[in-house]
């Protein structure tokens, strides 16, 4: 994504869901003139972003605690980016509308996130799961916590929002997982973490992400993520 920006090195950018602050890092140093707001819904994040970005950056990098569909900007921007964020938000209409109302007039969006089959073999087994007699309690009923547009239904929502020089594409983006220890983490803290705050017990929540495991193992190749990324592309005229 990076690769696809070109800039002057004095704009003002929007990091929507800068999460622990790498991409930021990597944008100030492309921006030896400008400024880059730092913007994320969780206090931990931006915790450990402001470790990470200010003692190099200081006040080149505000950090700003916001949800993405109430974000408190208007015509501020000169650009937004994003990575692996706005799957997190279940209405892409009103988040795209805060993003262009929050750009200056011929600012522009880049972004990426999950789209499209993204996940779907996880994703299968999650549901499967969810309807075994020792989960129904908690996770029967629960809806999916992301969204994952395909390029033709993120074109369009780009679109209603008001944006113009639009352009999606879906890409597969595999990733495997060393071994069980780190499969098990990643997905237990970042794509079943809310899975696993609905289930009381420890040692349920344990056997829930070890059966996961159990099946990931069994695949050819163990331990890889089918992921797949969804890249959007636009402007505000």
């Amino acid at each position: 994504m990076l690769a696809r920006l070109t800039l002057r090195g004095d704009e003002l950018l929007l990091d929507a869901g800068c999460g622990t602050g790498r991409l930021t890092a990597e944008l100030l140093e492309a921006l030896p003139r400008g400024k880059v707001v730092a913007l994320d819904i969780s206090q931990n994040m931006l915790r450990s972003a402001r470790e990470h970005l200010q003692p190099q950056f200081g006040d080149r990098v505000p950090l700003v605690a916001a949800d993405l569909q109430e974000l408190p900007f208007d015509g501020v921007f000169d650009g937004v980016v994003s990575t692996a964020a706005f799957h997190w938000v279940l209405d892409h209409d009103r988040l795209l509308r805060g993003l262009h109302r929050a750009l200056r007039p011929g600012g522009w969006l880049q972004a990426q996130c999950g789209g499209g089959p993204n996940i779907a073999r996880l994703r299968e087994r999650i549901r499967a799961l969810a309807v075994s007699p020792q989960y129904v309690p908690f996770l029967a009923g629960y809806p999916e916590p992301w969204l994952y547009p395909d390029a033709e239904g993120a074109a369009a929502t780009l679109q209603r929002a008001g944006f113009v020089d639009v352009q999606t594409s879906v890409e597969s983006a595999p990733t495997a997982m060393e071994d069980r220890t780190r499969f098990t983490e990643f997905v237990s803290t970042v794509i079943v973490r809310t899975y696993l705050e609905r289930i009381p017990e420890a040692g349920l929540r344990r056997q829930y992400v070890a059966q996961l495991a159990d099946q990931a193992a069994a695949d050819n190749p163990p331990f890889v993520l089918d992921y797949w990324r969804l890249n959007l592309s636009a402007r505000k005229p």
